[in-house]
């Protein structure tokens, strides 16, 4: 049985292994969230567009600008001012945060490091070239790429595109993802469920993390234990870019999913990994597109979604897979855990004193979701591990919705 690391791991390598272009599509500045380049974003002019001040306080001659040197201010400068007289020798000019430094000027000293007396200005200590001057052209120089392709565009990348003037983006086309549940216990979530049915909350929850992860969800519904239903409906999934499964991979009489990929001439990848909760996840391929058979238990469900669904979304946008968000924190109550497996338990992470640290809450197994929205991350135990005490650093993995 593979680790999840291995099977994590052979999902990238096979998906990488069959290389698409996804198409490219316009989309629109406002609309770009989470999208992918398929093209270089260049810059239309020098960046910055003159010598950019970081500071509040007055422009000069660094020469001029000695220890007890008193300087006389000829004027004030704003951010947007236009700027084209040089600035005269034994002179300053007070100037704002973003503006431009007139020519001459070398440097800027922050206001904190002045006295002023009217029209007089004398300076506490030296002053260096360059000091608190951003040159222009030093981040980007007119023409050279600011965006990469392939680069996801988040709110930092959508400001830079803004910057360079670039309000239509050509993206790499999500890919859609194809959702299916499966079980004749569930029932559409606007339906009343009988006695001993429930809600098709996966397929929510995985629509949700279809978007977060960059994808465009395609929703199936809900296929019933029965193979000719099952299949009719995998057949309408296999025409997308992935087909996502939930429920009917265990070991029951009713778990139909792998049998009718099988019939439908699926390979298989791994059927099995050595977490606690998600162990019967399944990764194939069938017909040329990928599917993704997850354990039914909703906490199951959004497990292994993260662990191996997730990098699939990122290579088949034409970007590289990004890396599992884990970071250390130290455990604030002793854990005790059946080793073999590894576990991933809904935890509560905070930052007293600014240290992480992290909290096991207690809930009822894989189907308990009340317990999983109290969370912001999963706390990893490895499969080596039998006991964790107070204050141990250990491995947690951040929910990327709400962390």
């Amino acid at each position: 049985m593979l680790t999840y690391t291995q099977a994590r791991q052979t999902v990238i390598d096979r998906i990488s292994e069959s290389p698409r272009q996804p198409l490219a599509v316009a989309v629109g500045l406002h609309d770009a969230l989470g999208y992918v380049l398929a093209e270089n974003i260049l810059a239309d002019r020098d960046y910055p567009p003159f010598h950019r001040s970081t500071r509040d306080g007055y422009a000069v001659r660094s020469a001029d600008a000695r220890t007890g040197a008193t300087l006389r201010c000829s004027g004030e400068i704003k951010a947007g001012d236009t700027v084209s007289t040089p600035l005269a020798r034994g002179t300053c000019v007070q100037i704002m945060t973003g503006a431009a430094a007139p020519p001459d000027a070398d440097a800027v000293v922050m206001i904190e490091h002045t006295s002023r007396s009217r029209d007089h200005i004398r300076f506490d200590r030296d002053t260096r070239v360059g000091q608190n001057i951003v040159p222009s052209g030093s981040e980007v120089k007119s023409g050279g790429t600011v965006l990469q392709q392939g680069t996801r565009l988040g709110f930092a990348e959508l400001a830079l595109a803004a910057q360079v003037g670039a309000i239509e983006l050509h993206c790499a086309a999500k890919p859609r993802v194809a959702i299916l549940s499966t079980g004749d216990e569930i029932v559409p979530v606007d339906a009343q469920p009988g006695p001993f049915q429930i809600r098709n909350s996966n397929s929510i929850s995985l629509a949700t993390q279809v978007r977060v992860a960059g994808g465009e969800p395609v929703l199936l519904g809900n296929a019933p234990d029965h193979v000719g239903e099952l299949r009719m409906q995998m057949e309408r999934g296999l025409k997308e870019d992935i087909l996502v499964l939930s429920g009917g991979v265990s070991m029951g009489k009713y778990d139909l999913v792998e049998t009718v990929l099988k019939e439908l001439g699926a390979e298989f990848f791994f059927d099995s990994v050595a977490i606690r909760p998600g162990k019967p996840a399944v990764f194939g391929r069938c017909r040329n597109v990928f599917v993704f058979g997850l354990p039914g238990n909703p906490v199951s469900t959004m497990v292994t979604f993260e662990l191996f669904v997730a990098p699939a979304i990122d290579i088949l946008s034409a970007a590289a897979p990004r890396s599992l968000p884990l970071l250390e924190a130290r455990l604030a109550a002793p854990l005790t855990e059946k080793p073999g497996l590894t576990h991933f338990l809904p935890a509560k992470v905070e930052w007293p004193d600014g240290i992480a640290q992290v909290r096991a809450l207690p809930w009822q197994g894989s189907g308990d979701i009340a317990t999983l929205a109290q969370s912001n991350a999963f706390l990893v135990i490895p499969a080596d591990c039998e006991k964790l005490e107070t204050g141990e650093l250990v491995q947690v993995f951040l929910r990327k919705d709400v962390a």
